[in-house]
């Protein structure tokens, strides 16, 4: 039994890691900590947790937290994670974060799209957690950046097609949206529901911070630099993202559905829709699947891809759930073979 620790708890992304971690045969939550509601059951601040998840809230040095668990999730905000993470690593622990501080591998890019970074030195060993495609490196690793939740479902998008060489990189529009719940717990004017319900708006255009990150990735998918027109909207349900990308075709395409079905036949977290279905956000509501389909486009040359994740599950906290389990070997989907809620 591994002793799970989830530094800031009170957010959704804590909140989802409990609700998975408490059906989890493998870990005990041992320890949960939150400044705000320090002192409080997390099923208090979470009812949905209640009988489930009743561990105690605490506000805990990093020194006193070394002492309570083997594995943790930092599930805080960027730059908070740079000052919390480095303690852990150096105590022996492995970490999954859930922010973006170890996100980017080169520092001067993190710098131009967020802050000066204080942990320079874990950059060059820190994993890109996206298990499809770098389980390996995930297994030997003492730490994972857990993938945004918008990046995610572009990289696995387009990872067929770079790959093998199908599309031109330079050609790559992604059109993104995401429930409200991606913006955080925090109060926030736009996230207000006056301001979201029966609205749909575009934020961040042409400056999401997650833009980088995304090509950092599709880059050595095809073994060059990318740069992307990436566009993320807000729509107003509370879970999933459904992304739109387009790239120009380098030759006429048929098969897509075979090309999809092959690269990812082994992958029990990606499923690929049948030539002509799409998918949807209710179809992955609460689960980590994401599911994929594309269409190559005779009339304009363009190929049509279309990604669809639960932000909160394969887009942040299962994905960390997922991560876990390939550091601590075991079956990769332990704790994560939840069905999709539908209606």
């Amino acid at each position: 039994m591994v002793r799970v620790g989830i530094v800031g708890a009170s957010g959704y992304t804590g909140a989802e890691l409990a609700r998975i971690l408490c059906n989890h045969p493998e870990v005990e939550i041992a320890v949960a900590t939150s400044r705000q509601y320090a002192g409080k059951p997390l099923s208090q601040v979470f009812p949905s947790l209640q009988g489930r998840a009743d561990i105690i809230c605490e506000d805990l040095p990093v020194e006193a937290l070394v002492e309570r668990a083997d594995f943790f999730f930092t599930a805080v905000p960027h730059q908070t994670a740079m000052d919390i993470v480095p303690q852990l690593v150096a105590a022996g622990k492995k970490v999954v974060d859930l922010s973006a501080d170890f996100r980017i591998h080169d520092a001067q890019v993190y710098e131009q799209w967020y802050q000066p970074h204080s942990a320079k030195d874990l950059l060059a060993t820190a994993v890109y957690g996206l298990p499809e495609l770098h389980r390996a490196a995930i297994r030997n690793t003492q730490l994972v950046a857990n993938p945004g939740c918008y990046p995610t479902s572009v990289i696995l998008g387009l990872a067929p097609l770079l790959k093998a060489g199908l599309v031109d990189p330079q050609t790559i529009i992604i059109d993104s949206k995401s429930g409200v719940s991606g913006a955080g717990r925090s109060v926030q004017v736009g996230s207000l529901y006056c301001e979201v319900a029966d609205g749909f708006k575009a934020y961040k255009v042409g400056e999401h911070r997650h833009t980088p990150e995304i090509e950092q990735e599709l880059g050595g998918l095809c073994g060059q630099p990318v740069t992307v027109s990436f566009t993320p909207h807000l729509v107003p349900m509370s879970r999933g993202i459904l992304s739109t990308i387009y790239a120009k075709a380098v030759k006429p395409l048929s098969g897509l559905a075979e090309l999809y079905q092959d690269f990812y036949r082994k992958e029990e977290f990606v499923r690929v829709c049948a030539a002509g279905q799409y998918p949807a956000t209710q179809y992955i509501r609460g689960s980590n699947y994401c599911d994929i389909g594309a269409k190559f486009d005779p009339r304009t040359g363009r190929v049509i891809i279309l990604s669809a994740i639960d932000n909160v599950v394969k887009g942040a906290s299962g994905q960390a759930v997922q991560n876990m389990n390939l550091m601590c070997g075991f079956p990769e989907n332990t704790g994560l073979r939840i069905v999709p809620l539908f209606p």
